[in-house]
Order: structure tokens, then sequence, then C-alpha cells
């Protein structure tokens, strides 16, 4: 790390022409280098290499020493040089003054521009264009005198006044450079997380308004000619909704209206008519028929208003990004979007799932300068960090690659898997030659990746033994007793020698998961407004005309202390939030999984038609179904959830919005802070100025918010509380139509966003701390709420709670996609989950029986079936056993099967069937999907469910909490099989009252069957109607069964060892209650008995 040191250089020190060049080689030399600065009168810092001072005969009193101690290893290069050439990579030199005497960067405006003050482009820094003005006013390069052009009337005047200048810039470093977001200068990754402070200014540039006046009267014109533009064009919606089919959605209606009738009666009749010979069979039968009654309502009223909705890209485009007289270089005027990916433990979520994950963002097909990507990394790992710098460094290579050959997916390794033939539709003859380019460059990658934990560990060993040997060596020293054991930490190594401040594989004492500091680095800085073309590499691929710049991007790993609640992913997500909201300051917020990755690069645009389009104000966020990849062809555990995503999420989408499920989701920023959504009328009683050219005060937010309020609500930081109404603002839908009376002007977002220095990103370093968050409302009003394992579900109905809306997006190309669990016993485990959050929800203030009146009816009826929905198991596990117990008993839950009942049953058959066939019709999912949903329903309702309802009430009585773990493994030999998981067979308690089930009705049958058989006085009604509702049984635990069974058929043996002793009990325990009785089972047949 460079670092500033105060003491006076030698006298000896001089300065030569030639002195850049010797500096530039003695900077890619591979030993130590020693920096010296000359400082001009006017304040700025010239570097000179200590050749320079050497070969120079003139003394200078005046330098400041920079001294690099950044040893390499051999063992770790995390990144080739090469690949640290883009100069978005943090640490890159900034464009060097051309004069031949001096190594300076050129001038640069408040926004960080180059400012060229010659129409012959010559490249000057500010010192030697003084020198000129003073002199003779000629520009070095073509010897014409400085002409005042136009554009000077923008440029600041830096004959009468003080340039706002970054901070001394060295070769490698650049305005917007720091030590925590550069590489060092043997080209290797800087490391180390902590700041240096900056000498200069970065200006006064604010992205939400100018405070310069004249430059305010220039934007207020501009805006005013784009309004004039816009309103000039015929105006059309950015998204439309399309209803369903009447032929479809009226029949659906009136058979939910008929079946709910009927249910009425046949449960009237039901309760009417017990059967006195088993009074108990017909009282269980009768409590279940009508809590699946109550259960079904609640499912199914709030799918009576399902809708689609269409999306315009190219409205969206003509709109933002098509240039016009006030816009002649197109810049686009869509806001900002921050992207958050979370991630915990690299065991469980592998780096190169991750990195993949990141690099499908920073190809995004969406405005460079208004991306922003962060992920969380909750472990704080040091792998994960080093993953993600490699992730950086091909990015370099990966996003002009996809913005040149138009790929899809941007994923790489889900590109390189496809089966279909790459070179379709693709038309650049060169094409072929890159994409085996990239190939080659992405398998390296993966290796460099997967090669990160033997690297980090052999660092590790070698710098932890020469830290012994010094150890060892003070203690030769000093004369101790040498017998005594060394005590030497085993520190986890980052590449400059220095210790990483995060997790270490030998956790310690401030050094582990649960304890470390935090760690902000800006890996890929903010881009420039204006494009940057790349060009011609004889060794890798030809970007001519591409664009090569990177949205940036930003590794966060929040501060733990214990003692501190955390709250997990929640807390996480918060963090990020707040981190965010200094740095970059999206008014939007999209967040993934690690192992979502962005399938359809256009997903983003999609969602900005909702957000932007008239009536967009009140969008809290906008949900993406999510779609897996690795599911086995037959989906038999029903993980594609189609059922959900496409049927129930759709039908919400026509009441209040869909429910947030976790990842996909791009939110609002100024609904995830608590407010609740913009009074139109109210706001629209200003003047049309007062409206759509100015943010709203705290007040206008808030009539509860006092300005004196905003420390305890949001924390002490003061540009997180100044972000706020920015957001608010830069958020609103265009207002461009009458119509619209709450929104922004157009050209209000082409302002360049204000540079980073380095007050700012010590800010954000302080938000991530973990005491930020006390006494203030984050998790409980504002941002992700805490409390529940489903914080997700709990943030969106805050949210919905409040009177916001969300909208459900479905893109013809898919949004996102991810994985999931193919094996039973990972998938019962992930249900378990989210079944106990739903219990904690039901038993919480977030009951939607306590919601206010902003919620509508049928959302409230979906947000209770949410918290309800995991307590239908106790009646579904009750049921389920009364076929078997009907054919031990010889009894059944009517007295006779009667034509009423028969009728009932298939009047209620066929509706249900009717009900699923229109359902499939206007949702899209297919027959097959929905019984493999009605199948799962019941495995996870006599498994997953039921354990979440004990878990939940042991928790909420008596705070006992319980953890179902994996006991035992077996199966799963074949690694080269992508479905090897699903033939895995892992042993959990879980699966015990799905086995009893199926076991006791196996049994029941034939017992019942053979009683049957060798009766006297045969009963076969009674046999059937058992039987019937057995076999039903059975059909649904099928799935369940194969999974068992493994993938050649071998039940594990633990199976049949429950089986049996279930079986035995039960058997018993019925001859004990029930003793067979003299005489009863005579027949015909030989004088068989049977209990």
């Amino acid at each position: 790390m460079a670092s500033l040191s105060s003491q006076q250089p030698s006298k000896t020190a001089m300065r030569t022409a030639g002195g850049s060049n010797t500096s530039r080689g003695n900077q890619n030399s591979g030993g130590q280098t020693v920096k010296f600065a000359r400082r001009t009168s006017s304040g700025r810092y010239v570097s000179l290499s200590r050749e320079d001072i050497d070969m120079s005969g003139e003394i200078l009193g005046d330098y400041m020493n920079y001294s690099v101690h950044l040893p390499p290893t051999p063992d770790n290069q995390p990144m080739d040089s090469e690949v640290l050439s883009h100069p978005q990579m943090t640490g890159d030199k900034g464009t060097a003054c051309s004069v031949p005497t001096c190594d300076g960067t050129v001038m640069k405006d408040e926004r960080g521009a180059n400012v060229i003050p010659c129409d012959c482009r010559f490249t000057i820094c500010r010192d030697c264009y003084m020198d000129a003005q003073r002199e003779n006013g000629l520009c070095p390069g073509c010897k014409e005198p400085y002409r005042v052009r136009d554009y000077e009337d923008d440029a600041p005047d830096f004959s009468s006044r003080e340039l706002q200048l970054s901070a001394p810039n060295s070769l490698k470093r650049d305005a917007n450079n720091m030590s925590m977001m550069k590489r060092n200068q043997m080209g290797e990754f800087e490391n180390n997380p902590w700041l240096f402070e900056t000498k200069g200014t970065y200006g006064v540039g604010n992205a939400f308004w100018p405070q310069d006046d004249t430059h305010e009267h220039e934007e207020d014109e501009r805006f005013k000619g784009d309004m004039t533009e816009s309103m000039d064009r015929p105006w059309k919606p950015l998204s439309r909704k399309l209803p369903i089919s009447a032929s479809i959605i009226s029949p659906y209606r009136l058979l939910i209206l008929v079946r709910l009738v009927v249910l009425c009666f046949f449960l009237q009749w039901r309760i009417k008519n017990p059967n006195q010979d088993a009074v108990w069979l017909w009282l269980m039968s009768v409590v279940c028929e009508i809590w699946f009654a109550f259960s079904w309502i609640l499912d199914q009223i709030p799918k009576l208003c399902p809708i689609n909705r269409s999306t315009d890209l190219q409205v969206l485009h003509d709109k933002f990004d098509t240039p016009s007289p006030s816009n002649p270089t197109g810049c686009s005027d869509l806001p900002a979007v921050d992207l958050f990916v979370s991630t915990a433990d690299p065991e469980k979520e592998p780096p190169l799932v991750t990195a993949n994950t990141i690099l499908s963002i920073l190809a995004v097909d969406y405005p460079v300068e208004k991306l922003a990507c962060y992920i969380s990394d909750d472990g704080g790992a040091l792998l994960t960090f080093e993953a993600m710098a490699e992730a950086a460094g091909f990015a370099d290579l990966w996003v002009p690659f996809c913005r040149k050959h138009d790929i899809e997916p941007r994923n790489p390794e889900s590109y390189f898997s496809l089966k279909v033939d790459p070179t379709r539709n693709k038309c650049r003859p060169d094409f072929v030659k890159d994409r085996r380019k990239i190939k080659r460059e992405y398998d390296e990658f993966k290796v460099r990746i997967n090669g990160i934990p033997d690297s980090i560990r052999r660092r590790s060993d070698a710098f932890n033994a020469r830290e012994e040997m010094k150890m060892l060596k003070l203690m030769r020293e000093s004369g101790p007793d040498l017998l005594e054991p060394l005590k030497v930490q085993k520190a986890t190594w980052m590449a400059d020698a220095t210790h990483w401040p995060g997790t270490w594989a030998v956790p310690t004492s401030e050094h582990s998961k649960g304890d470390h500091a935090g760690i902000l680095q800006v890996m890929l800085k903010p881009p420039r407004n204006e494009p940057l073309m790349g060009g011609v590499d004889d060794n890798m691929i030809d970007f001519t005309d591409v664009d090569i710049r990177l949205p940036m991007f930003v590794y966060v790993s929040r501060e733990k202390r214990p003692g501190y609640d955390h709250n997990k992913k929640a807390g996480a997500m918060n963090a990020l939030v707040r981190t965010s909201a200094v740095l970059s300051n999206g008014p939007f917020i999209l967040n993934l999984d690690c192992d979502h990755y962005i399938y359809n690069c256009k997903a983003i645009r999609e969602g900005m038609c909702f957000m932007m389009d008239r009536g967009g104000e009140d969008i809290c966020y906008i949900q993406f179904p999510q779609r897996f990849e690795g599911i086995d062809p037959s989906d038999r555990y029903a993980n594609h959830n189609t059922v959900f995503f496409d049927g129930n999420m759709r039908a919400l989408d026509g009441v209040q919005g869909p429910v947030y499920v976790g990842t996909g989701c791009m939110f609002r920023r100024f609904a995830l802070y608590g407010f609740d959504p913009p009074q139109v009328d109210k706001i629209g009683n200003k003047t049309d100025s007062e409206t759509e050219t100015q943010a709203l005060k705290s007040t206008e937010l808030d009539p509860e918010l006092e300005l004196n309020l905003l420390p305890k609500r949001f924390g002490n930081s003061t540009r997180l509380a100044e972000s706020i109404p920015i957001a608010e603002y830069q958020g609103r839908p265009l207002a461009d139509h009458l119509g619209i009376k709450y929104g922004r002007p157009p050209g209000a977002l082409r302002v360049p966003r204000e540079p980073l220095d380095a007050a700012i990103v010590a800010e954000a370093v302080s938000v991530i701390s973990c005491w930020y968050e006390d006494k203030t409302e984050w998790g409980d009003r504002v941002g992700w709420i805490y409390g529940s394992v489903t914080e997700d579900v709990v943030t969106g109905y805050r949210m919905h709670n409040r009177g916001w809306r969300s909208i459900y997006c479905i893109t013809k190309r898919d949004a996102f996609r991810g994985s999931a669990p193919i094996n039973l016993t990972d998938r019962l485990h992930q249900v378990l989950r989210w079944a106990t959050g739903s219990v904690e929800i039901f038993f919480s203030r977030n009951n939607a029986l306590l919601g206010s009146k902003r919620l509508k009816f049928l959302q409230r009826m979906a947000y209770l079936n949410v918290g309800i929905y995991p307590f239908t198991s106790v009646f579904l596990i009750v049921y389920c056993f009364l076929p078997a117990l009907s054919l031990f008993s010889g009894q059944f839950i009517v007295q006779t099967l009667n034509v009423t009942f028969l009728v009932y049953l298939l009047i209620i058959t066929i509706c249900l069937v009717t009900l699923a066939i229109l359902e499939v019709k206007w949702s899209g999912v297919g027959l097959e999907e929905w019984w493999r949903n009605e199948q799962f329903w019941l495995i996870s309702g006599t498994s997953s469910h039921l354990a979440a309802v004990v878990q939940g009430l042991l928790k909420v009585i008596a705070g006992i909490e319980i953890s179902f773990t994996l006991t035992s493994k077996s199966g799963g030999e074949d690694i080269d099989d992508i479905y090897a998981d699903l033939y895995l067979v892992k042993w959990t308690s879980l699966m015990i009252p799905p086995i009893v089930i199926a076991m006791l009705n196996i049994v029941g049958i034939a017992v019942a069957f053979s009683r049957t058989i060798y009766s006297s006085n045969p009963e076969w009604s009674k046999f059937v109607g058992g039987a019937f509702f057995s076999f039903w049984v059975l059909a649904h635990l099928y799935p369940f069964a194969k999974g068992l069974m493994g993938r050649r058929g071998k039940t594990p043996t633990i199976v049949f060892v429950w089986s049996g002793l279930i079986a035995i009990t039960l058997s018993l325990l019925w001859i004990a209650i029930s003793p067979p009785k003299e005489g009863t089972t005579q027949n015909t047949g030989g004088g068989f008995q049977f209990p």
C-alpha cells in the first residue's frame, strides 16, 4: 500500500526532463519503488522517481515521500497485469499530460471529465496550461493561440479562479483513486480496505440539483426544451394490462361460486347426518372437512381477478434514450439502479456461482453510468473477496464481448453450457474467433477461482511461519524459557502481507463469522457519463466501437460483534441499503440471491416500464417470477412451483400486487424507507414548477417526521438523510404528459453523478458498523423487517399495509434463473423454513387480521392464508389416517354410501377438476405441473408443515427452538449425472409421518380386503369407500416413495425398521382397544379367524 509520509526528503532530490519515462519503468519493476513528488505553487503534486532526482542537478526542497511496501507472494497472483488495464479498475492511471517534461494528469472539471482547451486535442495539465498562458498564450501542441470556444462557457475559468481538482496524482492514480480502491504499482490487486485522507476537493457537483446559479438557469432552459420536445411527440404508455379472456374467467368465477354453494350444502348435510356406529370417525372427518373448506376459500377467493401485463421497450427507449436537439449525444434519462447480491458462506455457496452472478449483472443492458452492483459477504471470507476481485478483472473482457455480439444469457457458465448452435443469429465475421478466445479466458478464470482456497492457505502458512520465526528470534534474544510453546495466531493473510480484517480460516477473537471488522472495497469505480470506446489488442479481442465501461462494483462485509443481533439476511440487506445510499443512491434497488443470475439482459428495462409509466409513483416493488435450472425433467417434488408463480402471483397482481418472495425483486428505495405512497391529490395543489422540479421536504414526505427526528428513524448519517428526498425525486415517473401531475421533467437525470472521495467512502464504512442501528427504526419500519425467518413476506406486507401496490412482471424471456434443491430431504427442509416463518407471522403483529384499512380485502385474505396454511397440516394428517382407521375398524365416515353423499361427492369433484382446467388455461400451467403441485402439497403438509407448527408453537409458548437436522446419507454414486442429488437418500425425522401414513394405508387395505372376503356378511360398500380414500392418499405419496427408493429402487433399511415397528405397535394397540368377539369372524371358507 502506498502510504503518505510527512518527512522532508533529501536536499539532493532533483528533477530532470525524461523523469516521467524513468518513473514508469520503475513502477513496472518487481522491486520496491520509492516515489517523490514536487509540490507546485497551486498545491498540485507532480510525481518523480528516485532516478529522476539522482540525475538532476537542481535542488528542490518541497517534496512528499511515497513508499511502497507490498512484497509480492509467489503463490498468489490474483490477476495478470494485462487484465488490470481497464481504465475503470480502481488504481488505473488517468490521461497523462502531453508536455514532455511533465507526468501530471489532464485538467478535469467538477464532474470529473477531461478538459482539453485546444482544438488540436492536445492534453495538458493545469500547471502547464497556466504556464503556457503566462508565457505566450500558445498551445504547446499546435503552437497556435488558445481560442475561446463555445464549450468554454460551461467550463471553469482557469485563469481567474481556482480549479476544483482532485487529490495529488501519481502515474498510477486517478482522480477518484483511494488506497481502498486501487491496485498497486506492480499490477497486483490492492486488498487493504483502509482509507487515506485526500488533500484536494472534488467540487460541489450534486446529482440532484446544481448549486451554481448560471448552471441552474441553463439546466432550466434545457428542461423546458426537453419538455417541449416530449409534448410534441404523441404520448404512448410504457405498459398495458391484458385482461383474461371472458370465455375463461367468467366460467372460472361461476364455478368458484357453484363449488362454494355446494360445499355449504354438503357440510350442512354431513353435520345433520352423523354416523351413529362410529361417531368418533364421523366427528374427526367433519372437523377436517370444515377446515379444508375454509382453507380453500382463503386460497381461491384472491384468484378472482387475474390479469396479464405487457411492456413496450421501444417506447421506453424513445422516451429516455433517444437523441434530441437538447440531448444530441443521447445521454440516458433513466433513473439509476443499485443491484444487491447476498452471500454468507463460501462453503455452501460456491464463489464461482457468485462470480457468474456478478458477471451477469455487470453485463446487463442498461446505461452503465446508472448501474451500481453491491455484494454483501456476511461471512467476511477472504475467499469470496478474492473471487470478486477475479470477477472484476474478467469483466474487462466478458462485458464488452457480450455487448459486441449481443450475448444471451450473460452468465458465462450458462452461456457456454448451452446445447444450441452458438452461431445462430450471429452475423459478425469475428464472432467464432472471439468466442474461442473468451472461452479459453473463462476456463482459466475458473481455474484461478478454484485455486484461490489453496493459494490463501499456502500464503497464510508462509507468513505464519515467518511470524513464528520472528517470535522465536525475539524469545532467544530476550532469554526466557525456550521450553514454553510459541503462541502465534494462525492468521489469514492478504496478498499485501497484512492480516485479513474479516473471518480467518482458524477463527479467533475479532476474526470469526460473528466477530470481525466492517470491510468496504470499491473494486470498480463509477464510470463516466461519456462512452469509452475500446480498440484493437493483438492478444485479445477487437473492441473497436464497443463501449468498454463497467458499472460500479462494491464489496461489503458489515461489522459483526458479540452481543449484537445481526438479524441474518435482513440485517445484511439493510446494511447494503445504507451503503448504497451514501455511495450511489439509486432510486431503485434490485436484489438477487447469489445463485440467481440475470437471464434476460433487458429485465431491468422491463421493470422500469412499470415504474416510469403514468401512475407508477405508488408502486413499491416489481416482483419477477422465479425460474430454476437443473430441475429433473419430471419435476418430482414441484421445484418449479409454477402453480404459485404463474397462478397465485398472477392473480394477486389484479388486486394489490404479488407478495415479495425474497429475490428477483426491484424496489423503490423510497418505499423501503418506510414512507407512505405519495398523495398526488394533496401534492398536486402546488404549482407545476414546485411539483415537477423540486424534491419534497421531510414534513411533506411524512407529516409526522420532523427534521430533528431523522436520526431517530434512519441513524446519524447526514449524507443518508440528505439522500432520501433525492431518491424520491429521481424515482418519479416522467412528466411528459399533461395528465401526469406528479413527476419529474425530462432531462433531469442526465446530470453526472457526484464522484467518490475519501469522506464519502468513510461515511459508507460507518453505516455498516454493528452499532449504527441502535435506537433507530431499521428493521422495524425502515428497510427489511426483522423478527421472522421469512423476512421477505413481512417486508412486502408492511408496504402493502401502508397503501403501496406492487406489480408482477412476467417477461417473454425469463428475467432471472437460479438453482433449487432437487433432493427430497433438502426440499423438505426448504419448505420447513418457509412454513416456520409463516407460523411466526401468524403469531406476530404482522398478522393480516391486524392490518390497516389501506390493505384491500382480497389482499388481506391472501396474506391471512400465508400465515394460516401451515396449520392445515394438523387436519390433513388426521384426514390421511382416516382411511386406514376406517379400513381397520370396518366403519366409514358416513352411515351408508347413499345417493345423496355420492352426488355431493361427484359434484365437488367435477367442480374441482373443471376449476383446475380453467386455471391451467389462464395461468399457462401444465396439467402435469398442477398434479405435481397437488402431490407435494400433501407430502409437505404431512411432514414439513406439521413440524413447522410444532416448532412455532413451542417457540411462541415456551420459547423453545427445535432444529431438524440431517442424520445420515445414502446413495448418489454417479457424480457425472447432473440429477445425482435426486437419488440421494438423506434420512431426516421429517420423513416419519408420511412413512407411517403410507404403511398404515397399505396394511389397512390388506386387512380390510381379507376381512371382507372371508366375512359371512361382507360389507363391500364400506371397503370400497375406505379403499378409495386410501388410494387417494397413496397416489399423492407416490413421489415420496420414489424418493425413498433411490436410483435402483433400493429402500433404506431404516424405512423397513421404522415401518415394522410402527405397524406392530398400532396393530397391538388396536387389538387392545377393540378385542375380537367370539363368532364374529366365522366364515364359510374353512374357519379362518382374523382379529
